[in-house]
């Protein structure tokens, strides 16, 4: 699988320990979108890098950390084709792959640890999206977004 990871300069270090992690595992292959050590970014535009390459197809999946990952999740979210969600429990984590196909998983360095963190990526890791009575909403979420950035233009 790969996965593209960035962060802003208030996750860098939580950003640096998933990666470490993910080094762990041999069937996980990522890429830093940044920020590096030290830089200053306007987060949306790491989140764009991150849901832009996600949407493309270049990566399966994506992980984005600030201080709370709620303003990484609402920039994501902007992409078409993109669903990024907030996870900072292990029944969200699951809940974003299963029951709603999330492709990003953002969190905040500012509100969990590093290892609830970690545990969090491998379960978000091992889900896969359910289908069942989850897929007609999956669909009309795509079917709405593609309604929407039709006018958009």
């Amino acid at each position: 699988m790969k996965i593209a990871i960035g962060c802003d300069e208030a996750a860098y270090s939580l950003k640096v320990e998933i990666m470490e992690h993910l080094k762990k595992k041999e069937e996980i292959k990522y890429k830093d979108f940044g920020a590096a050590q030290g830089e200053v970014v306007l987060y949306p535009d790491i989140a764009y890098a991150v849901a832009d390459a996600v949407a493309a197809g270049e990566y399966e999946r994506g992980i984005l950390v600030c201080g709370t990952g709620i303003g990484m999740a609402i920039c994501a979210n902007k992409v078409p084709g993109i669903r990024a969600a907030v996870c900072h429990d292990p029944f969200s984590a699951e809940r974003s792959r299963k029951s709603n196909n999330a492709q990003i998983m953002c969190m905040g360095e500012r509100v969990i640890g590093v290892e609830l963190a970690k545990y969090l990526v491998d379960i978000w890791l091992g889900c896969d999206f359910a289908g069942g009575g989850s897929a007609p909403k999956v669909q009309r979420i795509e079917e709405l977004e593609r309604q929407h950035f039709i006018h958009a233009r």
